[in-house]
């Protein structure tokens, strides 16, 4: 069992489709990057910086992009200013575009 899979373990059935959604489309799609648990929640590294990770929170599934800002993209709530973060909730997986 790996680490990722210990995380969500007492996820609902949704939540647990939502973590293996978001963990494959991660895996696709940066495939330079370096994943692990990270402050209790799964996080993808380059080059040692965080660059994206979820956690679950009372909204629903948080997918949070560490300069998610520079995206420009609308459906992403932009949260700091430092780390330029962004992030967006997910219920269901089929939320997932």
């Amino acid at each position: 069992q790996s680490l990722f899979e210990e995380y969500y373990h007492d996820f609902s059935d949704d939540e647990i489709q939502i973590a293996k959604t978001l963990i494959k489309l991660v895996e696709t799609h940066l495939l330079a990057t370096e994943r692990k648990i990270w402050h209790a929640h799964p996080v993808w590294f380059m080059d040692e910086n965080p660059i994206v990770g979820f956690s679950k929170q009372k909204k629903g599934i948080r997918l949070m992009f560490w300069s998610g800002a520079d995206f420009k993209e609308a459906k992403l709530s932009i949260k700091g200013e430092k780390f330029k973060d962004a992030s967006i909730f997910y219920n269901q997986a089929e939320e997932i575009n």
